[in-house]
Order: C-alpha cells, then sequence, then structure tokens
C-alpha cells in the first residue's frame, strides 16, 4: 500500500453541519508510476466568483444533497469524473468560508480511478491542473502574504496561483502526510 494511503486513514470522517451550503471534492489518484496527484481545476477568467483561481472541483450543495453527493456530483460536472470512478471517500477537511462568510464549504477527500480523460466544463473550468502531492509537499513552492489582514498561503502553478481558501484546504491535507 502506498504510504500516503495509511497516512490518510488518519482523516476525520465528513462533517455536515446544518450551516452547509457548498462542498468541494479532493480527487487523489496513483498514476501510472505510482505517484498520487491530486486534480486542481483553474476558474476561467470572465467568471462572476473566484476569477482564475484554482481550486478543487465543487460548488453548491443542492436540496436534498449531503457533501458527499454535492462534491461528487461536482466533480462530474466539472471535469467528468464518473461517480463509479469514486473508489472511497477517504474523509474531510474542515469546514471553511472564502470572503462570503455564509457560504460553508466542505471538503470530501476521496480515492478515485481516474477516467482515461478529464474533460472541462468550459462555462466552470479553464484547465485541469493535476501536480504529485511530491510536488504540493515542496516548502520552497509556498509563500505567505497578508491579504486584507490575513495571513494567506500562496502556491504557484506555471498557469495560475492557488491561494486563498484552497490554499488553505491543501495545507490543512498536506499536514496528513508530513
Amino acid at each position: 500500500m502506498n504510504d500516503v494511503w495509511r497516512k490518510l486513514e488518519a482523516l476525520p470522517q465528513v462533517e455536515y453541519p446544518a450551516t452547509a451550503r457548498s462542498a468541494v471534492l479532493v480527487p487523489l489518484y496513483e498514476d501510472n508510476d505510482g505517484a498520487v496527484r491530486v486534480v486542481l481545476t483553474k476558474r476561467p477568467d470572465d467568471m462572476r466568483t473566484h476569477p482564475g483561481d484554482v481550486v478543487f472541483p465543487g460548488g453548491m450543495m443542492e436540496a436534498g444533497e449531503d457533501p458527499v453527493a454535492a462534491a461528487t456530483r461536482e466533480a462530474w460536472e466539472e471535469v467528468a469524473i464518473p461517480q463509479d470512478a469514486i473508489v472511497e471517500i477517504l474523509g474531510g477537511l474542515s469546514p471553511i468560508t472564502t470572503r462570503n462568510r455564509s457560504n460553508l464549504i466542505i471538503p470530501v477527500v476521496a480515492r478515485i480511478k481516474r477516467p482515461a480523460e478529464l474533460i472541462p466544463d468550459p462555462s466552470e473550468v479553464d484547465l485541469i491542473i493535476e501536480p504529485t502531492l511530491d510536488e504540493m509537499m515542496d516548502e520552497s513552492r509556498w509563500r505567505t502574504s497578508d491579504w486584507m489582514g490575513h495571513t494567506l498561503w500562496f502556491f504557484e502553478f506555471p498557469e495560475a496561483v492557488l491561494w486563498g481558501a484552497t490554499g488553505f484546504m491543501m495545507r490543512e491535507f498536506l499536514e496528513y502526510l508530513r
């Protein structure tokens, strides 16, 4: 068993507070070389909210959905990760908000079998970024900066910058691997 999967056994269960409005999927898979990768997306620059940001697939919960159902539905809609590619829900990360404090986001960590092709929905996804966890663990690639009185984490990809709530979620996730 890859050491990553063993370490992720420590993840807590997915939380479902009554105030949850959104969910994201943290999709992880092992590539052909045995490296574990995470699927991220870059939002189009013309999006109404968070334009150009690097994010996990996700969005608003629909009536009757729990965070797992919302996160997996959104992953299908945004990048075509089908439900049957979800191998296992590994657990959750701490619920978080963005600038909009009323939108509580629930991160759901899942092991997936990567489809042969990930297909971005052009209305929500400009491109798909699939870094290895080793890349994400490289502390020399991370920096912090003050943003409106808060210290935030930033990770620069050639295509765009991961930061904000997604940066916070990623940093929390990486702590399970250290």
